[in-house]
């Protein structure tokens, strides 16, 4: 899919999942329940956007590093931030053997990206610009901020998915259609089994897209699909065998922040609730990306793969 098609279905998905928070509010409560609904997912949106960033860092134990103490992780930053006229991201290290990498920030000029140990011991330098080129490309896309109004939205169908729960228990929900509002006991067990899953659902296929995007834009960005794909499926390998260790809550709620799946060593529920699409299927596209002769991608004089164009972003 193109890139124009990925932002198209990003939209889409997004429009979906705000109707279903509507929805869910108007089924809960009638017209008061959509207003709760928004003012629930406007105060959850405005606690993320001030603090997810450091929470997620803060779950994996992440320590920003100075030049001195990781040179080749900041050479490669400071590159590629320049190649895509990107305000430098803070520089974190995680230290779990699990090779896994993620960019986490509001906005740009806030943004921070982390690596863990493990994939600084298994990948060489190039796969590693690759895959920093593929953080970047979430920083340069916004995605750290798209996906956690997604989180929120998703977050806040389950909060008021709960309340409609206690209502119902109560028997406060039951006579919602006397009063003009919501939609009484069938609703109501609507918003308590269905909606959730269907947010999740929505979340997850967000969480894709934006992946296959940044891989394409990481790709151009690094000069080097062929390094790219060479380390997810290496990331894709040393997940399965070493899972990042973390509560399974906190590595479901935070799994699309990472350039694969850290849980993947771990049993996982159906292919519509992954956060990351297929890694054969991500390096089958990136490898398409070269022409046959390796022509479309020329090289440096450093000897660098380079894309044909500036910056992705441009």
């Amino acid at each position: 899919m193109s890139t124009v098609g990925n932002t198209l279905k990003t939209f889409a998905l997004l429009l979906t999942l705000s109707m279903l928070l509507l929805l869910t509010g108007y089924l809960v409560g009638g017209a008061g329940g959509v207003v709760i609904g928004l003012v629930i997912a406007i105060a959850m949106n405005g606690a993320a956007y001030w603090g997810s960033d450091a929470i997620a860092l803060k779950m994996y134990h992440a320590r920003e590093v100075t030049p001195a103490q990781e040179p080749e992780l900041h050479r490669i930053i400071d590159k590629l931030a320049l190649d895509s006229g990107l305000p430098k991201p803070k520089v974190h290290i995680i230290e779990d053997e699990s090779p896994n990498a993620f960019a986490t920030g509001r906005s740009p000029k806030k943004a921070s990206v982390a690596a863990t140990r493990g994939i600084m011991r298994i990948l060489d330098h190039k796969e590693l610009e690759a895959v920093m080129a593929h953080e970047l490309a979430h920083v340069g896309n916004r995605d750290t901020l798209i996906m956690t109004v997604v989180a929120v939205m998703a977050g806040a169908i389950s909060v008021i998915a709960m309340i409609g729960r206690f209502g119902m228990f109560f028997g406060g929900m039951s006579g919602g259609r006397s009063n003009g509002g919501g939609a009484g006991i069938v609703g109501i067990l609507i918003v308590a089994i269905v909606m959730p899953i269907v947010a999740l659902v929505i979340r997850a296929a967000i969480s894709r897209t934006r992946e296959f995007q940044a891989d394409a834009f990481g790709a151009r960005l690094s000069g080097n699909p062929e390094g790219l794909a060479r380390a997810l499926e290496k990331l894709e390998e040393g997940a399965h065998a070493l899972p990042i260790r973390v509560s399974e809550s906190t590595g479901e709620a935070t799994a699309h922040l990472f350039i694969v799946n850290p849980l993947s060593g771990r049993e996982t529920m159906s292919k519509l609730f992954t956060t990351h699409p297929p890694t054969n299927e991500r390096a089958r596209r990136l490898r398409a990306m070269v022409p046959q002769g390796g022509q479309g991608f020329r090289r440096s004089g450093a000897g660098r793969d380079r894309p044909p164009s500036g910056s992705p972003f441009s």
